[in-house]
């Protein structure tokens, strides 16, 4: 079986950082959501940035821009998304819904 172009949209949560490590150690290009709405905070900057030193891409998008969503599901053929409802549900609810739309528009996720 061929390896995957995965896109992982909440890599730095508990479940995230998990399947991030999964999907390097099975060889998928792995493929890393950097949301700028993470500002500063120090412990996921470097997180990610482990990410990357172990063979993740990081690619940057918003939700609040669904036109960089659109082009960060491009570069791939399959999306994780590990997002958390624990603090706004709702909203991470309408954040998933975004990202369905972003895929639907991509149109190379199956």
């Amino acid at each position: 079986m061929g390896k995957s172009k995965v896109l992982v949209v909440g890599a730095t949560g508990y479940i995230g950082k998990r399947i991030v490590k999964a999907s390097l150690d099975q060889g998928h290009i792995t493929y890393v959501l950097q949301r700028h709405e993470i500002g500063l905070d120090i412990d996921k900057l470097q997180l990610l940035l482990s990410f990357k030193k172990q063979g993740a891409r990081l690619v940057e998008g918003s939700f609040s821009d669904q036109k960089s969503l659109v082009e960060a599901v491009k570069k791939v053929d399959v999306v994780i998304c590990t997002l958390s409802g624990v603090h706004f549900k709702s909203h991470s609810i309408l954040m998933q819904l975004k990202l369905v739309d972003a895929i639907k528009e991509a149109g190379n996720v199956k």
